[in-house]
């Protein structure tokens, strides 16, 4: 008898799934409940945009600030008045600005007096009580070309209108007056006098307090006003690579018996401070963001779940046909995904738009940083894997038997 020799078959290997089927069997669970999906991927959407936007916003805002800067240049000086030791309102030598001419860096210097007495009113009409908080500043002729500023209505004043009635109204000021725009028959009352507004200025960002107030001529304040002919404010251009050493000694300079009653400062470093502030403001809502984005991660896992749940059947009859444990894992991984991939692609395009939109509204430049577009698109992709991970385990795990018998 001859004996029979049995020889063992190799078992066959899974077929493995190439990365195109994976996102065609991972696409699945999207095509079927199209609105399930759309939902889910909202919530990612609504958190990535609210982080672009807010990035993006902040970027397009100090890009504004470094144009602004670029424009008015960051070389200015202000040299106001202080308080003495007894702590009363200093007083600033008369030639206080004569002396900071002579410094060799200075470019330009020019100045500005308070006339506190003069009380601004629209009309004789207006109770006295209501100044509207603003100020009467006696100007030297030289002051827009120091402090950059610029005329939105009018002309600045002159050689002839500084010793007659005429006066510059600041933008927040010709607001609270009611005016419009400068005229002849445009007349404010400044101390009891009556002055025609020759002109109005738009904000001035490097010197702020002429925004609130109206600038006349320095010799009719003295004759009119009863100016004392000290000024309070002086602005100094220097150059910029000894900006720092001119600093050390303006203080000496324009006040040379009270230097500590001479306060000195840089107006674009209160600038750079407001975009500090902005910046701290601007990571509060980043951390809004992140937790709408926390808040559509869940979203995303709770629909993975229900999937795995209502595709029982599904999962039993691909392990009945040889799927593994490891491709249907693939496969629900693959899934979250693509669910969490298109919400992050959606929130991008809709923070991006959200931020060219309000930039353009308020005619800054619109940036919107590489890295916080990537940035999103890696969040939403770790979102969808931490999102998926448990509902693909739990999916691999039913055994082929038990997931045909459920109903």
């Amino acid at each position: 008898m001859m004996a029979v020799i049995e020889v063992e078959r190799p078992k066959p290997a899974p077929a493995r799934m190439r990365p195109r089927d994976v996102m065609r069997v991972g696409a699945i669970g999207l095509r079927t409940r199209p609105l399930r999906a759309f939902l889910s991927a909202l919530g990612i959407a609504i958190g990535i945009a609210a982080m672009v936007g807010v990035v993006g916003l902040s970027s397009s805002s100090g890009a504004e600030l470094d144009r602004q800067l670029s424009a008015l240049g960051t070389n200015l000086l202000t040299i106001s008045s202080g308080t003495t030791l007894m702590g009363e309102a200093a007083q600033m030598p008369v030639d206080a600005e004569a002396m900071i001419e002579r410094i060799g860096p200075v470019e330009a210097v020019s100045s500005i007096g308070k006339v506190g007495e003069a009380k601004v009113y629209r009309s004789e009409q207006i109770p006295e009580a209501q100044t509207g908080g603003i100020n009467t500043y006696a100007a030297r002729l030289d002051l827009p070309a120091t402090v950059g500023a610029t005329l939105r209505s009018g002309t600045w004043l002159n050689a002839a209108t500084e010793r007659y009635p005429a006066a510059v109204i600041g933008s927040s000021a010709a607001q609270r007056l009611g005016i419009g725009s400068a005229g002849p028959d445009t007349q404010v009352i400044v101390g009891g006098v009556r002055f025609t507004v020759v002109g109005v200025l738009n904000p001035v960002a490097l010197a702020t307090d002429l925004d609130a107030g109206v600038l006349v001529g320095w010799p009719v304040a003295e004759q009119r006003l009863g100016f004392d002919g000290h000024p309070t404010t002086l602005y100094t251009r220097a150059e910029e690579a000894r900006l720092e050493s001119v600093r050390g000694v303006l203080a000496s300079t324009a006040n040379p018996e009270a230097p500590n009653e001479v306060d000195v400062s840089r107006p674009s470093d209160a600038l750079a401070a407001k975009q500090a502030t902005s910046q701290a403001f601007t990571s509060l809502l980043l951390g809004v963001g992140a937790v709408a984005l926390l808040v559509g991660g869940v979203g995303v896992a709770n629909t993975m779940v229900i999937s795995v749940l209502e595709r029982r059947a599904e999962i039993g009859l691909r392990r009945s046909l040889g799927a593994t444990r490891g491709q249907i894992r693939t496969q629900f991984l693959a899934e979250s995904l693509l669910l969490s991939a298109m919400g992050g692609a959606g929130g991008i395009l809709l923070g991006t738009g959200v931020t060219t939109g309000y930039a353009y509204y308020s005619g800054w430049p619109s940036v919107v940083p590489l890295w916080a577009t990537m940035g999103g698109l890696v969040a939403t992709l770790i979102i969808g894997a931490v999102a998926g991970l448990y509902p693909a385990i739990r999916a691999a795990r039913l055994s082929p038997t038990e997931a045909l018998s459920t109903p």
